[in-house]
């Protein structure tokens, strides 16, 4: 029996052994797959990556068509993204699903704020199947006006049943409490009246403008061969292209400036409880101090041991969940921290939120916490990119925001080099202080004499129509 337990007890020691070299290497190594770029002749950027471990083909498509560009109906590049696979010139909304479906694939495309994306995978057998269909919905889209009318009429009523849920759509009160009436403050999803006046029309219209090759990418990932898979892209995408239209670039105007701190208060009557986001500006993506002020953040309310959640959750028990978050864009971005707690705790809890805050500002960083933060980063880091429909999206998204390999590659090498130092400047000059702008969604009549402490209270009701 001794000798069995002695035996076991080694192999245990070598299996501990063998996962800690793997974990170690993985933990430091990480680089993106090998992958290859190019060009059509009609300006389509390609990225084709090889991926051979499971019989999957992931193809992602990105377009610079988000929600930034809605102009005065907000809604219309969710309503256009949603309406491409209503119909194309070859193939029927029904032809699209039932071919979807007999494949065992996915398709969807959706928008959001910068950007529109077509995302789909399939078994590499089916390619010659669901390859002409994502051609079909991205270059020859129809928009029949009584898929897209019927569509239109479960959104509204969507709309009404996102305000049931303050947690759903506090980010927009809050874009548009910081932007105003800046493209970044549109509603993804518009509102009621926006989306009641978008017209099929108003979707051929912007599909013309903003759905062009030249500023568009499609990324393929999985089982197949670069050398066919260059034939098959070159005979689907280049005869794709678009239409004489007026050039459109990205919207930079002056953001609201924030000189004072205020409350938006958003009466729900029937709430027990508040949900409440306390921010401001925060970065762009091309931001070159990205990752130290996201080593930063983990530690402030990035990760489940954060400050923000150990003081709010675990050592108050006032929320199950507190949070900060940098959203970064392509010219501008916000700081957010977000929690809810009952109704008769709003105050302490956000009292404690700002205590957290504060005291990154006042104490700053140590060795020893910092090194925590980084050691997470780079553990999460990989996670993030371990199936190839990861790969495909993260490519697509480097070309819209024009981040280069090296940021992928010396990720982990950026993390290390974290210095104290370093990370009390970040704190300074990135984490907001002053001049917060609060977002509270609960019932109004227990909140409002208590909230105008933090600045001038402004009043909505969320049976309103809008943010």
């Amino acid at each position: 029996m001794a000798t069995c337990s002695n035996q076991f007890r080694q192999s245990c020691i070598h299996v501990i052994l063998l996962v800690l070299v793997l974990c170690s290497f993985s933990f430091a190594q990480f680089q993106l797959p090998e992958y290859e770029k190019y060009n059509l002749p009609n300006g389509l950027t390609i990225y084709l990556m090889e991926q051979h471990e499971v019989p999957f083909i992931y193809v992602s498509a990105i377009f610079s068509a988000g929600a930034t560009k809605d102009g005065l109906k907000n809604g219309l590049a969710a309503s256009t993204s949603e309406s491409l696979v209503f119909g194309t010139k070859n193939y029927t909304k029904d032809q699209i699903e039932q071919i979807v479906d007999f494949n065992g694939a996915e398709l969807n495309v959706s928008a959001s704020l910068e950007y529109s994306t077509l995302n789909s995978y399939f078994l590499k057998d089916n390619k010659d199947a669901l390859l002409p269909v994502i051609k079909e919905v991205i270059v020859n889209p129809v928009f029949p006006e009584d898929e897209f009318e019927k569509r239109k009429q479960r959104w509204l009523v969507e709309l009404d049943q996102e305000k049931e849920s303050p947690r759903s759509v506090i980010g927009s009160y809050f874009k548009k409490f910081i932007y105003d009436d800046d493209p970044y403050g549109n509603p993804v999803n518009g509102t009621k009246t926006s989306v009641s006046e978008i017209s099929v029309n108003d979707l051929k219209n912007f599909y013309k403008i903003f759905y062009k090759p030249e500023s568009s990418a499609i990324a393929i990932v999985g089982d197949f061969s670069s050398l066919k898979m260059k034939q098959k892209i070159s005979d689907l995408f280049g005869t794709w292209n678009s239409e004489k239209s007026q050039s459109v670039t990205d919207i930079v105007s002056e953001l609201p400036a924030h000189d004072k701190s205020r409350v938006l208060l958003v009466n729900k009557d029937n709430s027990h409880e508040t949900t409440f986001y306390i921010g401001q500006y925060g970065i762009t993506r091309s931001n070159p101090d990205y990752i130290p002020i996201q080593v930063i953040n983990t530690i402030l309310g990035g990760r489940f041991t954060s400050w923000l959640n150990a003081a709010l959750r675990i050592n108050s028990g006032l929320t199950y969940g507190a949070g900060s978050y940098f959203s970064p864009y392509k010219t501008s971005g916000t700081f957010i921290i977000s929690s809810f707690t009952e109704t008769s705790s709003t105050i302490e809890a956000i009292d404690m939120s700002l205590e957290v805050l504060d005291s990154l500002h006042s104490k700053g960083m140590d060795e020893e916490t910092l090194n925590s933060a980084k050691n997470y980063m780079k553990g999460q880091f990989p996670l993030d990119y371990e199936t190839s429909g990861d790969l495909a999206s993260l490519l697509v998204k480097m070309f819209y925001y024009n981040i280069s390999d090296a940021f992928i590659n010396d990720f982990q090498k950026n993390v290390d080099e974290l210095t104290v130092e370093k990370a009390n400047e970040i704190i300074k000059i990135y984490f907001p202080k002053g001049n917060l702008q609060f977002v509270l969604i609960g019932k109004a009549s227990e909140l409002k004499g208590k909230v105008s402490k933090y600045g001038e209270v402004i009043e909505k009701e969320i049976t309103d129509i809008g943010f």
